[in-house]
């Protein structure tokens, strides 16, 4: 009886001991789950003033374009390089 004992106890540590493996597993996937979602975020905000940056770029050069201060061709090529084709 007592042997059947020490096996009951015997095996809810090894119960005890994958239940706790399991709950480690789960908050490390949660942990690399939130770094890239936060990830995601910063190359979000990142890429975000870029867009706006060359928008106003843009803006510039098609003023000076507009007021003669800028050549078709030389608009043409400085909105290229901006673009970068």
């Amino acid at each position: 009886m007592r042997g059947r004992g020490l096996m009951l106890v015997a095996g809810m540590k090894m119960g005890q001991q994958q239940a706790q493996a399991q709950a480690q597993a789960q908050a490390q996937q949660q942990a690399a789950v939130e770094q890239a979602r936060q990830e995601g975020a910063s190359q979000a905000q990142a890429a975000a003033p870029a867009t706006k940056d060359t928008t106003a770029e843009l803006q510039k050069l098609a003023d000076l374009h507009k007021s003669g201060a800028l050549t078709d061709e030389e608009f043409s090529a400085m909105k290229k390089k901006l673009l970068g084709l």
